[in-house]
């Protein structure tokens, strides 16, 4: 008759070490995020950008403008930080529209 263990806590290796199993889960990681940036141009109406910034990104009228003002200024401003799809197709939508109303107005992304 074989002398077994009366739990497992109790069986050992060949070594007197107990043996210990150990799960690992594997890291997940987030998706990196995009910057979507508006681009200045000479051509473009301020009137038209905000309108773009409260349509496409849910910016109030104050934030829109001050977004607004930052492309005119300084040539270009983050309009917002999405994950790729969101932003490649925020991206798209304004860049549509923009064309559909005859408006050389730029947007792109980025990685963050």
């Amino acid at each position: 008759m074989t002398d077994w263990p009366e739990n497992m806590s109790d069986k050992k290796d060949g070594d007197g070490q107990a043996d210990v199993v150990v799960k690992t889960r594997p890291k997940t990681q987030r998706p990196p995020l995009y910057k979507v940036l508006m681009l200045n141009d000479d051509y473009t109406p301020m009137e038209f950008v905000v309108h773009v910034l409260e349509r496409f990104f849910g910016m109030n009228h104050a934030q829109a403008f001050e977004i607004m003002l930052t492309v005119h200024k300084k040539g270009l401003a983050v309009v917002g930080v999405f994950s790729h799809e969101i932003a490649e197709t925020k991206v798209t939508q304004v860049m549509d529209f923009a064309r559909q109303h005859q408006h050389p107005l730029q947007c792109t992304m980025e990685r963050e």
